[in-house]
């Protein structure tokens, strides 16, 4: 099945138990296109207690019939991988239905993403069989066997900056271990997600084993504390994750991924390739118009390459501004904020930063266009380490770029934040790069790169960046429980 990239219509119903259906809620959420501030659509279906009830009610009955837990390994493999590959034809489709109200141009940053969704359903799907559980010997009299078993019903909350990579992020290591899988789509950017209804079906999902819901941070919270719920993912906020966790605890003490922020350091060294930090750097805060948790927004530069540095940084941002503008324009790489309440955040840091001279403005700062969310990238020099813009996580396209002289000094700075998602150092060194990298506190340390996922590795992060890990084989821990058998060898 294809959907047609020309198509302009919306998916706006839920889908449950393998058919589109309306949401039992007469309010509806209204979407809005960042690129102009125009009405997308005001009919949006906001889940509300009684679908996500029916949801939770489908998918526990469709995991306790056990058509998708107890499938032969090559059945559920094939439905996954020709998920997967549903979304590969339809990239063009799907990725439409996110830029419309997220913003994001197409070749620079909504093709990559759907691909990177694709691959990581056909990544999953070879792991269906692959999770071997453990054996000990029975020297004790007993024969030992732990085995790796589905939870159940399992949910994602998604954020609205990567809607479809989070879904499969998500949904596939879960879907993969045998469970039933709900997802919530953000109220922000929520088409994508509505449209996967008929994918779902071509694959061959069973019902009841994959939903898609539509909703706002309501839905969530009633998700979240859903007594029959086992499992809950969740990127986002802290302080939005922090709810999460705790209604997870005074309910049925679920499961909980977060995902959170991140205000993430790149550490350039003098002995750096230097062409090579400067665009990883650049890029790593233009992209998706800086709303991605592990940006590097924190640039620390000795100060031997710092002049060159950020002549050529400063250049490469000013290009990037030179690329801002309509998303469904394929020579622009850098599209609008995702609506009004973000725009006036982001500008909101800049203008503090500006009254209170918490650095020097380097470059842009300004709005682009008279319509629409735009922003020029930018980046303040010589900031105050105390400072609001050099402590909090921004989430748009803003960087602050200091120096530094010796190691021991930037790597306390690096660490000295709430957050530990990502970092980066930038050096030619491989044994100053693999001392740095295992002092700095994220989850995720790049060495001459920084601001990037690998598919076969964990992400997830320290502090209040989260807890728990995505990706890779550590993700099937959180979606499994382990079950120790013990048999006694002498009564057999």
């Amino acid at each position: 099945m294809t959907l047609s990239a020309e198509d302009r219509t919306l998916p706006k119903k839920l889908f449950l138990n393998n058919k589109h259906v309306v949401s039992k809620n007469s309010t509806k959420l209204c979407v809005y296109n960042p690129a102009d501030g125009s009405l997308i659509a005001d009919d949006v279906p906001l889940a509300n207690a009684e679908d996500i009830h029916l949801a939770v009610t489908y998918a526990k009955q469709a995991f306790h019939r056990g058509h998708w837990r107890a499938m032969p390994p090559s059945e559920r493999r094939g439905i996954l991988q020709r998920f997967g590959s549903l979304i590969k034809e339809n990239l063009e489709r799907l990725a439409y239905l996110t830029r419309i109200s997220l913003g994001s141009p197409y070749e620079a940053t909504g093709k990559g993403e759907s691909l990177f969704g694709a691959e990581i359903f056909e990544y999953y799907a070879g792991w269906v069989d692959k999770y071997a559980g453990e054996s000990y010997p029975a020297e004790d009299g007993f024969y030992k066997i732990v085995r790796h078993e589905p939870l159940g019903v399992c949910a994602g909350i998604i954020p609205w900056n990567s809607p479809l990579a989070s879904i499969c992020i998500k949904a596939a290591p879960a879907l993969a271990m045998g469970n039933c899988f709900i997802l919530k789509a953000s109220e922000k950017t929520p088409f994508a997600a509505l449209a996967l209804g008929d994918l779902i079906l071509k694959a061959g999902f069973p019902p009841g084993v994959f939903q898609v819901l539509s909703g706002d941070g309501t839905s969530g919270a009633l998700i979240a504390s859903h007594m029959q719920v086992k499992k809950v993912s969740f990127t986002g906020s802290v302080a939005t994750g922090k709810k999460i966790q705790q209604a997870a605890a005074q309910s049925n003490m679920k499961r909980v991924t977060l995902e959170l922020g991140g205000k993430s350091p790149a550490v350039v060294f003098d002995d750096c390739n230097l062409h090579n930090a400067m665009s990883w750097c650049a890029n790593a805060i233009a992209a998706n118009t800086g709303q991605v948790c592990f940006a590097a927004s924190r640039v620390y530069v000795q100060k031997g390459i710092y002049p060159e540095f950020i002549a050529a940084y400063k250049a490469a941002i000013e290009g990037k501004a030179a690329k801002t503008g309509d998303p469904s324009d394929k020579a622009m790489e850098v599209g609008p904020l995702v609506d009004k309440s973000q725009f006036e955040r982001v500008n909101g840091f800049i203008a503090r930063a500006k009254k209170g001279n918490d650095g020097k403005l380097l470059t842009g700062g300004k709005r682009v266009g008279r319509k629409g969310y735009f922003l020029e990238p930018t980046v303040f020099t010589d900031s105050p380490f105390d400072s609001e813009i050099h402590k909090q996580e921004i989430f748009g396209p803003v960087a602050v770029v200091n120096t530094f002289e010796t190691e021991q000094e930037i790597l306390d700075k690096s660490n000295d934040t709430n957050f530990g998602l990502m970092s980066g150092v930038f050096t030619q060194d491989i044994n100053r790069a693999l001392r740095f990298s295992a002092q700095l506190d994220s989850g995720v340390v790049g060495i001459n790169c920084v601001s990037t996922v690998s598919l076969s590795t964990p992400f997830g992060g320290t502090k209040e960046s989260g807890i728990g890990r995505e990706l890779g084989h550590f993700a099937l821990r959180a979606y499994t429980e382990p079950k120790t058998i013990l048999i006694n060898m002498s009564h057999l």
